[in-house]
């Protein structure tokens, strides 16, 4: 059984290294290579590969970054390369297969690419509820990169990534979430709820049942009634905050007073 593996590294010569090395063993398919952390986190979705050999330093997202994006979606056992041994710790503490040192020989590569195959055999996930939690979750105090930055979304066969900063309000229908930017409106599968545990609260503020809005974007909140507002966005929409959701306006007011 062939198991497919994608090569992510910022350096040409990095991944022909890796690449060299895959091709001894016929069990293991190159699917696609990637040079930073944007092209990785499409790419990973794209092909969701078995095995993925993950630079740490890159351009736009770190390897822990692209982590971070990819794994709510695709969950592929992931060895950790990197010429600065002062990550190695926070590498096993993701539950990365193994860590890589640069410049590695053949015989420490195919150590660590037995490991993996080991636990391709034994159909064994890293523990998912960990990664999780390290990479995901909201841990508050100063930790506010573990929460997202960019969403994927697909449109026309092409996936993309959109910057949270861009989106000026989520509106929700269904199981379906649009993504509103100043230029475009986009579409992706996802509860509301599920979506808002990872957005920072301090920017993004549920306001309903169905909308979550980034309050860079608010222009002026109107007094409606019954404890109600209309929020006034910078591109001209009005959006109701409700009443359900009062507590919200309270913490909004003290962050912008």
């Amino acid at each position: 059984m062939k198991h497919s593996c994608l090569i992510i590294d910022d350096e040409f010569l990095a991944r022909d290294v890796i690449r060299t090395f895959l091709q001894a063993d016929p069990s293991i398919h190159v699917t696609d290579e990637a040079a930073n952390g944007t092209q990785a986190v499409i790419k990973i979705l794209q092909h969701r590969p078995d095995i993925v050999f993950l630079d740490i330093q890159m351009p736009e997202l770190d390897g822990f970054e692209v982590l971070k994006e990819i794994w709510p979606h695709h969950q592929p056992f992931v060895v950790f390369t990197t010429a600065y041994d002062q990550y190695a710790l926070r590498a096993f503490e993701v539950n990365a297969i193994d860590y890589l040192l640069k410049p590695f020989d053949e015989i420490r590569f195919h150590q660590s690419l037995g490991r993996v195959k080991e636990r391709l055999s034994q159909q064994a996930q890293p523990k998912v509820e960990e990664l999780v939690n390290r990479l995901l979750h909201d841990q508050r105090e100063g930790n506010e990169g573990h929460f997202l930055r960019r969403i994927l979304v697909k449109e026309s066969g092409r996936m993309f990534l959109v910057k949270l900063d861009d989106i000026i309000y989520f509106g929700a229908d269904g199981n379906y979430i649009s993504l509103h930017t100043a230029q475009k409106t986009y579409v992706i599968y996802e509860s509301l709820s599920s979506l808002e545990n990872r957005l920072d609260p301090a920017v993004m503020i549920r306001t309903s049942r169905s909308n979550i809005i980034n309050i860079n974007f608010i222009s002026e909140l109107e007094t409606y009634f019954n404890g109600e507002y209309i929020v006034h966005l910078t591109n001209g929409e009005k959006i109701k905050w409700t009443r359900g959701y009062r507590d919200n306006i309270k913490a909004f007011l003290t962050r912008t007073g």
